[in-house]
């Protein structure tokens, strides 16, 4: 049996916080607001994993009201779904994503987000893509008022 999921995260910019992408710190003067490190990217994987699953969100596995899930690295919520998926008799066969924002350029850091991706869902990475585009100035993301993340995932019983 092989199954899809899809998945959609957004984040506003925050001061005074880093900004991850994919388990990358990158270089930038804001970060993402959010109750995790609010890493915009893997939460959308995460979330296209689940659904292929046929699981909650991950607000169910890891909701913001949990304080101590606070500030939580976004690469263990993928560790979890891997984890799920095992359980399930299933396993993650790839993932695609895109990334959009206006700034910064993430795609220098793409083959380093793939790795992190990779490594904590357990699979490799060139079953692992990241893309990125820009909103082409409009709306929030070209306001660059935050970043929004699209990612699909494939998998299979084992």
């Amino acid at each position: 049996m092989v199954r899809t999921g899809i998945g959609y995260d957004v984040h506003p910019f925050a001061e005074g916080r880093p900004l991850v992408l994919g388990g990358v710190t990158i270089p930038h003067s804001r970060g993402l607001q959010g109750h995790s490190d609010a890493d915009v990217l893997s939460h959308a994987i995460a979330d296209a994993i689940l659904g292929a699953l046929g699981e909650p969100d991950i607000g169910h596995w890891f909701p913001p009201s949990d304080p101590t899930i606070k500030g939580i690295s976004s690469l263990k919520i993928l560790e979890k779904c891997a984890q799920i998926a095992a359980e399930k008799g299933m396993r993650i066969e790839n993932v695609d994503s895109s990334l959009i924002a206006e700034a910064p350029k993430v795609n220098p850091h793409a083959a380093a987000m793939k790795l992190h991706i990779a490594a904590a869902l357990g699979i490799q990475p060139d079953q692992v893509g990241v893309k990125a585009t820009t909103n082409e100035r409009l709306g929030f993301v070209g306001r660059e008022e935050g970043i929004a993340a699209m990612a699909v995932a494939c998998v299979s019983s084992k």
